[in-house]
């Protein structure tokens, strides 16, 4: 099990200042970060691709109004119990290539709920081309502080809709821990190769940072903890061409053992095991419209054997207090008209084996619901007053539960329901 995160935004206007190239070229909508096949290509191809000597910076920012059905009890901190403005994020970007060779992102965040700082997304590649059997063959090494944020398709963790979230209002506890729990806690090195633009290879591992590293960095070294030795991880995917649009399928694993709290006194780590199946679908329809479906299914083994030594889970008598098995699916199709207006309908579920240790009251972590944006991004076909670098999108969301934290009604244990932690937000999303 592993706390459900916020996820980080993605628009990087310096890379069409690099390429010359406007947002839609690389972005479904004309803003990011969901990719188009030519977005997927400048990725893989380590963003080196450039057509004039360029500035690699960029800046953006996102601001929210919203509502939750129910007030919330508590509030969260520094904010009202419900109907909440705030300014959720910025971001500034060192973005960009250098040569034919090197080249990806660094990103430094201030967190306007939690009002600090930290460092947010790295993902910095060497890479070269080739052939292999008489195809064009793509190959390198990323470093990177995220699993999966090297990924060029939208049905991973790190860049799967949500694209803009609030830490505002509460989520779901339950979900694997390849979901972005590790975020920013680790670094990692991997090798991967991109064959005949239809077949994706990466396989590496992550290590975590020091504590005074993370605490100068701006992160929280104890949550979830640090890995104990190395965790592997492996990416494979292929990608062809099904009814006019780019079809893709694929799977991810990653395997984990955590120190909870970065304590070692028990001799024992947490234990878990993720795998990942997905496929997304993509076609480019008539006057810039654009049909985008992805899916994904995760399975998590886990046992927190370090933790229930540790009486963080259960009363520390058994050692199976915390063995669980979780399952996740999400699934969602966007419709972009024109790059200006887009509509995206997700259904999302996460199910798994009864715990009481885990899950009290409920004993379940199951949660579900569907999640409906509308957005309307102006200058989405390159025209802004601005200039080329700048870019604006408003939209609103909303996200309706069936069940939350295991039931449908008194979740908590003093009566709240499911429904109470509808949301409705409105949002706002500079990128120059």
């Amino acid at each position: 099990m592993a706390t459900v995160y916020a996820v980080p935004l993605r628009a990087v206007p310096s890379y069409t200042d690099q390429t010359g190239a406007p947002c839609q070229s690389c972005h479904v909508g004309g803003f990011g970060p969901q990719l188009t096949d030519f977005g997927r290509e400048f990725k893989l191809g380590g963003y080196t691709l450039r057509s004039k000597a360029s500035i690699p910076l960029a800046a953006m920012g996102v601001a929210s109004y919203t509502h939750t059905a129910a007030n919330q009890n508590p509030a969260p901190t520094n904010f009202s119990s419900n109907d909440n403005l705030a300014f959720d994020q910025g971001s500034l970007f060192i973005a960009g290539g250098a040569g034919r060779h090197f080249g990806g992102f660094a990103q430094i965040t201030y967190d306007g709920v939690a009002r600090q700082w930290h460092w947010d997304n790295l993902d910095v590649r060497l890479v070269n081309t080739g052939s292999l059997l008489g195809a064009d063959a793509t190959y390198g090494l990323i470093i990177n502080n995220n699993p999966t944020v090297q990924d060029p398709w939208n049905t991973a963790p790190a860049w799967g809709f949500p694209y803009t979230t609030s830490a505002l209002p509460q989520t779901p506890g339950a979900s694997p821990l390849i979901d972005g729990a590790l975020a920013q806690n680790v670094l990692g090195t991997s090798l991967y190769g991109w064959f005949n633009h239809k077949f994706y290879l990466e396989a590496g591992a992550y290590s975590s940072l020091r504590a005074g590293t993370l605490n100068w960095l701006g992160v929280d070294p104890t949550a979830p903890g640090d890995l104990h030795g190395l965790a592997p991880y492996a990416r494979v995917a292929a990608q062809t061409h099904i009814a006019g649009g780019t079809a893709s399928i694929g799977a991810m694993a990653l395997k984990a053992q955590i120190n909870p709290g970065r304590d070692r006194t028990t001799g024992l780590a947490d234990h878990y095991t993720d795998l990942a199946l997905d496929a997304s679908w993509q076609k480019a329809l008539a006057s810039g419209n654009v049909v985008a479906m992805n899916l994904r299914y995760a399975h998590e083994a886990s046992n927190l054997l370090a933790s229930c030594a540790l009486g963080n889970v259960g009363d520390g008598s058994t050692s199976l207090c915390a063995r669980t098995i979780l399952n996740e699916w999400r699934g969602d199709v966007t419709y972009s008209w024109q790059n200006r207006i887009g509509a995206t309908l997700q259904l999302f579920a996460i199910s798994g084996s009864s715990n009481a240790n885990l899950y009290a009251p409920t004993n379940r972590p199951d949660s579900n619901g569907l999640m409906a944006q509308l957005d309307y991004t102006p200058w989405g076909n390159g025209n802004s007053p601005l200039g080329p670098r700048a870019n604006l999108r408003l939209g609103v969301q909303y996200t309706a539960f069936g069940r939350f934290n295991g039931a449908v009604r008194n979740y908590d244990g003093n009566g709240a329901k499911a429904r109470d932690n509808n949301t409705l937000r409105l949002f706002s999303w500079l990128a120059f």
